[in-house]
């Protein structure tokens, strides 16, 4: 398991670190790059079983066809890049040789998000929750913190079909689970009755912040860690949504058809009540620091609470 002495881990690392443990589990598991492999944290897995890594250098939609390759063969293939070039530059080969197939591929996407930083529009991906949940068969999971990842990465290898596995470049604190966790089931974090908070990767942690500080206002936010957002756990959301009457959802993502809008397709057919969908909405990424990008696109733990009590003010209408 992983050592959580200081507190907080990237969820990339979560990941390198699991499939340092499916290396010696399982002689099925193989890794594939796209020439990103010390940013992914496939590097420890490659100088392990170098017998088991191929780097396929910039060539992501070749890394895709081979990874359906290998899974055809009784292989357990990760192949591994930045998000951004997974999603957009292997689209079709996903959706063809792996999604059409129904293969098990696990597709994994580092430095999700604007908390990539500095690097830009080019490299923040704030598309691929849209593009990979649109895909029949395909599984999405957004982890929140490094233990999250390593949970995934170890239940990725032995689901059946294809995975989609979003990871973020920065430390993130480490949760304070209540259950264990499982793919495709949601966790209540915090509980509250007058409005819920469903949020996916980094912004689980600044949303569970938030919802301290809402209390201080007499407001108690329900906090939900949706980290699959495909397939969605309804039970969890729906009930949520009956018993607090009103949802904001949150993510690192465009707002447009992303996790808040899997949920809202959900509410709108079974619960409709007040909701607001935080994201990044008809904007690429900028380059800044992680808390630069965090103020300049209003997702920081303030801007959480503005959109809580703005929909507990609509609730009361």
């Amino acid at each position: 398991m992983l050592d959580k002495s200081k507190g907080k881990m990237s969820t990339r690392d979560g990941f390198g670190k699991a499939l340092l443990a499916l290396g010696a589990a399982d002689k099925n598991v193989v890794v594939l790059s796209a020439d990103l492999t010390e940013s992914v944290r496939a590097h420890w897995f490659r100088e392990k079983y170098p017998d088991r890594f191929i780097n396929h250098g910039v060539a992501e939609q070749d890394m895709i066809c081979a990874a359906a390759g290998l899974a055809l063969s009784g292989k357990v293939p990760f192949a591994c890049t930045f998000g951004a070039f997974a999603s957009g530059r292997a689209w079709d080969q996903i959706r063809v040789s792996v999604a059409y197939m129904n293969l098990n591929v696990n597709i994994v996407g580092s430095h999700g998000g604007i908390s990539v930083g500095e690097d830009g529009a080019t490299h923040q991906a704030l598309e691929e929750i849209a593009l990979m949940r649109v895909l029949p068969h395909m599984t999405v999971v957004v982890p929140a913190d490094g233990e999250e990842a390593y949970l995934a990465t170890m239940q990725a290898a032995k689901l059946n079909g294809p995975v989609y596995l979003r990871l973020g470049r920065s430390d993130v604190p480490f949760l304070n689970r209540r259950s264990d966790f499982v793919i495709g089931k949601a966790e209540t974090l915090v509980d509250g009755n007058d409005v819920t908070i469903v949020a996916c990767g980094h912004m689980v942690y600044k949303s569970v912040n938030a919802a301290k500080k809402l209390k201080e206002k007499n407001i108690n936010a329900r906090i939900i860690d949706l980290h699959t957002p495909k397939p969605l756990d309804k039970e969890v959301i729906l009930k949520a949504a009956r018993e607090t009457g009103a949802v904001l959802t949150v993510e690192e993502h465009a707002a447009a058809c992303g996790m808040g809008s899997a949920v809202a397709e959900l509410l709108v057919e079974e619960c409709p009540v007040p909701m607001y969908l935080m994201g990044i909405r008809e904007h690429f990424g900028v380059s800044g620091t992680p808390d630069e990008l965090y103020k300049y696109f209003k997702l920081t733990e303030e801007d959480i609470i503005r959109e809580a009590e703005a929909l507990v003010r609509r609730k009361k209408r």
